[in-house]
């Protein structure tokens, strides 16, 4: 009898080691799969992250240009450039040609 409760004592210890492998493999499958998930949502992310960088750059030269724009709408350059389309004004000395 001693020898069928070691025996049993050694095949109850051979299948819990086996189950402790298998919940053991278990979860470095599903480590696994998690992270190809996470590399795959990462790359994701960097490429919105990237998108993201260049429309920022986009707006900040629009708004150095409406910035360089707005410097040159005070001009004196400007004034007489509206003045001579919009309302048809000229200087002194210029003299103006119309076809007929």
């Amino acid at each position: 009898m001693p020898r069928r409760r070691s025996y049993r004592k050694l095949v109850q210890r051979k299948f819990t080691l086996f189950l402790a492998m298998v919940v053991i493999f278990l979860l470095l499958v599903t480590l696994a799969v998690r992270s190809v998930e996470l590399w795959q949502i990462q790359k994701l992310y960097l490429a919105e992250e990237q998108v993201l960088k260049e429309k920022i750059a986009a707006e900040e030269k629009r708004g150095e240009e409406i910035t360089e724009y707005e410097k040159y709408t005070q001009t004196k350059k400007y004034v007489e450039e509206v003045a001579k389309d919009k309302l048809g004004l000229v200087n002194k000395d210029e003299i103006i040609f119309k076809e007929e």
